[in-house]
C-alpha cells in the first residue's frame, strides 16, 4: 500500500496521539496522510493533521452520513474515534463503512454497550472472573461501607464524580447527578491498563502503569507496571471482549488486602495511552503494520518497566490574527525556501539526468524515449534498459542521474526576490529533502550556494527519517536565525509535507501553487494554508 489515510475523531487535545502515529511512520517508512474531523476546527490537534475536515455536532442527525462522505472523498483506510461519545454511533454503522473501504477501529456494539452503564460493566468484570466494587442504583438503598464513590452510570473522564464520607451527604449527591451508580471506595493504589489487539481481538500489548498524579481523570505522571498478575487478568478479559483496537481499563490494588477491583472500561484510547507507548508498546506502529497485511502476535519484549512518565501542557497557534479579526500580525524577519519545484522546475532537473543517461548509453533517441516513460508515469530507466536489453547497466545508470551535476535554472524572478530579502535585512534560508550528493550539485548549479548561506538538506541531518514533515530542521533554522517562529516564513509547493511542522511551530506558510510541479494536485486541499498565490513574491510583500 503506497499511502495510508486514517481519520480521527474528535481529536481535541490528542496531540500526544496523532504525534505517536506521525513518528510510527517515520520509522516504517509508510506516507501516512492524517485527517483529523472535528466540529469546531480549532482544536489543539487539528494543528498536527495534514487535513482538519469540520464536521457537525455527534448528535446530529448528518453526523454519520458526514463522516461516510469524509471518508469516501478522503479514500480513509482507517477510521479511530478517541471520545467516548463518539463510540455507540460508530460502533452501530461500522459495516456502512465497511462498504466503502474504510475500516473503524471499535469494538462490537454490544460491548461498547456494556462500557458505557457501570451496572453492565460490573457484571462483565464478574462475569470474568474479577473482583468489581458492587453497584448500587439508589442511594436510599446503599447500606454502606462508608465512604463510597457516587459517579453517572454512563459518565467518563471523573466528571460529577465524588467520594461521600457519609449517608447526609449521598442525597444531595444523588440529586445533583441524576442517573448514578453508587460503589464501596476501594483504598488503594489506581492502574490503568493499556491494551491493544489486532482487528480480530487477539492481544499484541498488555501494559499496566501505576497513576501517580491525576488531573480531571487524564494522568499527568504515571510509572510503567508490568505486573504479571495485572497482565493476567487483562489476558481473562480480553478472551471475552475481544476487543478492536485500542481500549483502557482502569482497577485499583487495594491497599490492605493487595486484591485488584476492575473498575472501568474504556474501549478506545485512553488519554495515557501515549505513555505506555513512549515505554515501547507501540501501538501506532503495529496498526500500520497490521494495515499493511501483516500478522502480530502478543509483545513483551522492549517495554521499559518501570518508567516514569510525567507529561506538560504547550500552547499552539491555530488562528492567525489576520485571517480572523483583521489584527495586526508581526513582521516577517525570515524567510525559508524549499528547492524542489519552489526556486526551480524539478522536471528540468529529471530531463537533464535523462541527458546524461542517454549520453552514456550512446543511444540518440534514450533521452526522449526516457522522457516519454516518464510522463506515462512508468520507472523510465527500468522501461528503457529492457527494451534495450541492457538491464547490467542499470546500477550505473542511476548513479549518473542522481550523481549528474544538472543543467538546470532558477524560476524567473527567484534570484531578485532573494536579493530584495535580504537587502531588506530579512535573513533567506532553504531546507530541502533528498539525498545529500544530488541536492547540493542542485544547489551549486543554481548558484544557490552562493546566494544564500543557511541552506539545510534534511537527509544530511541522519537520513530520510529526517525529511519533511519532520520539525528539526526547522529548528535548527530557528535556532541559527534567534528569531521566534512568529517571526519566520516557509515557502514550499507540496501540501502533502511542506506545511505540517511550520504550521505546528506558529510559522506563516506560503503555498506556491506551482501547477506545473511534480506533486501538484488539482484535488489538493489549501485551506489549512496562509496564503494560496500565483507569485510567491506578492505574499511575502504583504508580510514584511
Amino acid at each position: 500500500m503506497s499511502e495510508l489515510h486514517i481519520l480521527f475523531t474528535g481529536t481535541g487535545r490528542r496531540v500526544e496521539l496523532l504525534q505517536a502515529f506521525r513518528q510510527a511512520a517515520l520509522r516504517l517508512g509508510v506516507n501516512l496522510k492524517i485527517y483529523g474531523a472535528d466540529m469546531a476546527g480549532d482544536a489543539p490537534a487539528s494543528a498536527f493533521c495534514d487535513y482538519s475536515r469540520k464536521i457537525c455536532a455527534m448528535r446530529d442527525a448528518d453526523y454519520i452520513p458526514q463522516l461516510l462522505e469524509i471518508c469516501r472523498k478522503d479514500r480513509i483506510d482507517l477510521l479511530i474515534p478517541t471520545i467516548d461519545t463518539d463510540l455507540i454511533i460508530l460502533s452501530e454503522n461500522r459495516e456502512r463503512f465497511m462498504a466503502i473501504g474504510t475500516r473503524v477501529m471499535i469494538s462490537s456494539a454490544d460491548k461498547i454497550a456494556l462500557c458505557r452503564d457501570k451496572n453492565n460493566t460490573y457484571d462483565f468484570f464478574v462475569s470474568c472472573g474479577l473482583r468489581a466494587p458492587r453497584p448500587t442504583n439508589d442511594y436510599r438503598r446503599y447500606e454502606g461501607p462508608y465512604p463510597c464513590f457516587i459517579k453517572p452510570k454512563d459518565g467518563s473522564s471523573s466528571v460529577n464524580a465524588f467520594k461521600v464520607e457519609r449517608p447526609q451527604e449521598l442525597a444531595a449527591y444523588a440529586a445533583r447527578i441524576g442517573d448514578y451508580i453508587i460503589q464501596p471506595f476501594i483504598d488503594g493504589t489506581e492502574y490503568t491498563i493499556d491494551i491493544f489487539c489486532d482487528f480480530d481481538g487477539n492481544p499484541i500489548y498488555i501494559v499496566p502503569r501505576e497513576r501517580i498524579a491525576v488531573r480531571s481523570g487524564e494522568v499527568l505522571k504515571t510509572r510503567i507496571t508490568l505486573d504479571k498478575r495485572m497482565i493476567g487478568e487483562a489476558g481473562r478479559l480480553v478472551r471475552q471482549f475481544h476487543p478492536c483496537g485500542a481500549i483502557t481499563v482502569q482497577l485499583i490494588r487495594q491497599k490492605d488486602s493487595g486484591e485488584d477491583y476492575f473498575i472501568e472500561i474504556n474501549p478506545r484510547y485512553g488519554g495515557g495511552a501515549p505513555l505506555s507507548m513512549k515505554a515501547g508498546a507501540d501501538s501506532p506502529v503495529a496498526v500500520l503494520r497490521l494495515l499493511t497485511g501483516e500478522t502480530l502476535g502478543y509483545q513483551e519484549e522492549g517495554i521499559r518497566d518501570g518508567a516514569v512518565f510525567s507529561r506538560f501542557d504547550q500552547s499552539i497557534c491555530i488562528v492567525r490574527e489576520s485571517r480572523q479579526t483583521g489584527a495586526q500580525t508581526r513582521p516577517i524577519k525570515g524567510v525559508i525556501f524549499d528547492l524542489d519545484d519552489t526556486l526551480y522546475a524539478e522536471k528540468e532537473y529529471v530531463r537533464s539526468g535523462f541527458r546524461a543517461v542517454a549520453k552514456y548509453l550512446e543511444n540518440d533517441g534514450a533521452e526522449e524515449k526516457l522522457w516519454n516513460y516518464f510522463l506515462e508515469g512508468k520507472n523510465a530507466i527500468d522501461e528503457l534498459l529492457e527494451e534495450l536489453g541492457q538491464q547490467e547497466k542499470k546500477p550505473h545508470c542511476l548513479t549518473i542521474y542522481r550523481e549528474q551535476m544538472p543543467e538546470i535554472t532558477l524560476y524567473e524572478g527567484a534570484r531578485e526576490l532573494i536579493g530584495k530579502l535580504k537587502e531588506a535585512g530579512i535573513r533567506v534560508g532553504i531546507i530541502t529533502d533528498g539525498r545529500v550528493s544530488g541536492q547540493q550539485n542542485k544547489l551549486a548549479a543554481l548558484g544557490l550556494d552562493e546566494l544564500v548561506e543557511d541552506r539545510i538538506i534534511t537527509d544530511a541531518l541522519g537520513g530520510e527519517r529526517f525529511r519533511k514533515p519532520n520539525d528539526i530542521a526547522f529548528r535548527i533554522m530557528q535556532c541559527r536565525w534567534g528569531l521566534p517562529f512568529e517571526e519566520m516564513a516557509y515557502v514550499g509547493d507540496n501540501l502533502n509535507k511542506d506545511f505540517q511542522a511550520p504550521r505546528q511551530l506558529g510559522m506563516r506558510c506560503i503555498y506556491f501553487e506551482n501547477r506545473d510541479g511534480l506533486y501538484y494536485s488539482a484535488e489538493a486541499d489549501s485551506e489549512d494554508c496562509d496564503a494560496k498565490i500565483e507569485q510567491i513574491s506578492d505574499a511575502i510583500c504583504v508580510m514584511l
